[in-house]
């Protein structure tokens, strides 16, 4: 039996990269909008549109990537790497072909933007910039599989340091594209605004894709995972294979049996579509709590803002740690080991429990210096405050339904994650929002006193389902 402090420093090990990886693209984000910002404000009116829309399609794409992790995992944890590099092969088809869907739809959309009904004068602004952001789903959909691929092996570091690098390639072309280029008062490069934003972006997703790509296929560490020939044929002269893939790989039929049939992309399908709608659906939920802010005055919606974005942390850590999970037990569940399942579900939890309650205590204390860093407003700050109270509700049941959500993942169980999520955030997360803001009259802290009734909600059918799996397959081996 593994003990507690060694799943520990296992989950440690692997979310530290995936939260230093995580935190990176936040912060190019944040320069993203500092940089747009500073070129024009209706540049970044634009560029706020587009990302409105598009946030949800990325959550749809990167939920369709999450199916890699419990396939790899599971294969990997019993050494099939037949299997691996099969499963590698149908997420890459599967992740390429949804992007593609999301192109032509999205193409479509974008010749036709004016029916959102956004202001006149930012339509030429933002058409060629969704352009870009469109064109670059395909190379966003090749490094999420392979991202995943890596993470499912446990080598969660080279991924990390690849999107690490592309932020800085990112800032670089924005620095460059959106200002323009002078030297000596000579024009060098004429400054794009908004649209050399979006070029520095698709630039930085095809480095992403590119490095991926060649770090999976010429790396020797990937080699027998990504069905190598040479390596699946050492590891069988050394006996490392077990008798079945020993006989598939002296016969010569490894490549065959590595290739995607039909089941296998169906299985990455089934998996993948739970996991993105349940990831939209809790961010459209967010999204409908923005409006409703909106709805109350300008003051309120950037008080809002603000709170979402110190909130940020906390949320990048839990979602490290749930991640890391998610890979551990899905190679836990390959070796059926389901006792370790549980065990590191809930050395997880407990994790993200001693985590938030040190973040939250850090925020209450410095909520007025942190608060700071955005705005000196009076109004604004005082309603900043107001919401820590129900911050704070929420984060057991945020942790909660992270946690639970990503070993769900890792055990491939994840019907009950749409039906739940659905529940939780539209049945009762947004009209509880609306109900408290609107009939009580409790303004900006009614929106967020909905928030901790659909997290802990969605977080305990998470919770509920993993225990009722879990203990099946237990007493299923034990017969």
């Amino acid at each position: 039996m593994i003990s507690i402090k060694q799943h520990i420093r296992a989950i440690t090990l692997l979310g530290i990269p995936l939260i230093v990886g995580q935190l990176g693209a936040t912060v190019q984000q944040f320069v993203d909008t500092a940089m747009v910002g500073a070129y024009g404000t209706l540049e970044l009116s634009a560029a706020g549109f587009v990302c409105n829309v598009f946030n949800l399609v990325i959550f749809f794409l990167l939920g369709i990537s999450y199916s890699t992790t419990p396939v790899v995992g599971a294969c990997f944890g019993r050494q099939d790497f037949l299997g691996v590099a099969k499963a590698l092969r149908e997420s890459l088809i599967t992740g390429v072909t949804v992007s593609l869907l999301l192109v032509v739809a999205l193409l479509v959309l974008n010749v036709n933007i004016e029916i959102l009904g956004q202001p006149e004068e930012i339509i030429p602004l933002a058409k060629p910039y969704f352009l870009t952001m469109i064109l670059s789903l395909p190379f966003l959909a090749v490094f999420n599989s392979l991202k995943q691929f890596s993470d499912a092996l446990g080598q969660t570091q080279l991924p990390m340091w690849v999107m690490l690098w592309a932020n800085v390639l990112n800032i670089l072309l924005n620095w460059m594209l959106i200002f323009g280029v002078e030297v000596s008062g000579n024009t060098l490069l004429e400054p794009l605004g908004l649209l050399g934003a979006g070029i520095a972006t698709l630039s930085a997703r095809v480095f992403m894709a590119l490095a991926m790509v060649l770090l999976v296929y010429r790396r020797e560490s990937y080699s027998a995972c990504r069905g190598d020939f040479n390596a699946l044929l050492l590891l069988a002269r050394k006996d490392v294979l077990d008798e079945e893939q020993r006989g598939i790989v002296l016969s010569g039929k490894a490549r065959k049996c590595s290739m995607p049939d039909r089941e296998g992309l169906w299985r990455m399908t089934r998996i993948g579509i739970p996991i993105s709608l349940q990831m939209c659906l809790e961010a459209a939920s967010f999204n409908v709590c923005a409006i409703f802010m909106g709805w109350i005055g300008s003051k309120e919606i950037a008080a809002h803002q603000i709170m979402c974005t110190i909130s940020t942390l906390n949320f990048l850590v839990m979602y490290g740690i749930g991640a890391a999970a998610a890979v551990r037990v899905s190679q836990f569940r390959g070796r059926e080991e389901w006792m370790e399942v549980r065990r590191t579900a809930y050395v997880a939890f407990g994790m993200g429990v001693c985590w938030f309650l040190v973040i939250s205590t850090v925020i209450c204390l410095g909520i007025y210096p942190l608060t700071a860093l955005f705005t000196h407003d009076v109004e604004v700050t005082a309603i900043v405050v107001s919401l820590l109270v129900p911050f704070v509700a929420y984060q057991v049941g945020d942790c909660m339904q992270i946690m639970f959500a990503n070993v769900l993942r890792g055990i491939e169980c994840v019907k009950i994650m749409m039906g739940a999520a659905f529940v939780a955030y539209i049945l009762v997360s947004i009209p509880l929002s609306y109900f408290f803001a609107f009939e009580m009259g409790w303004g900006a802290v009614g929106v967020w006193c909905g928030m901790p009734f659909g997290l802990t909600l969605a977080g305990a059918l998470f919770f509920w389902e993993f225990n009722r799996q879990t203990r099946m397959r237990i007493r299923q081996l034990n017969r």
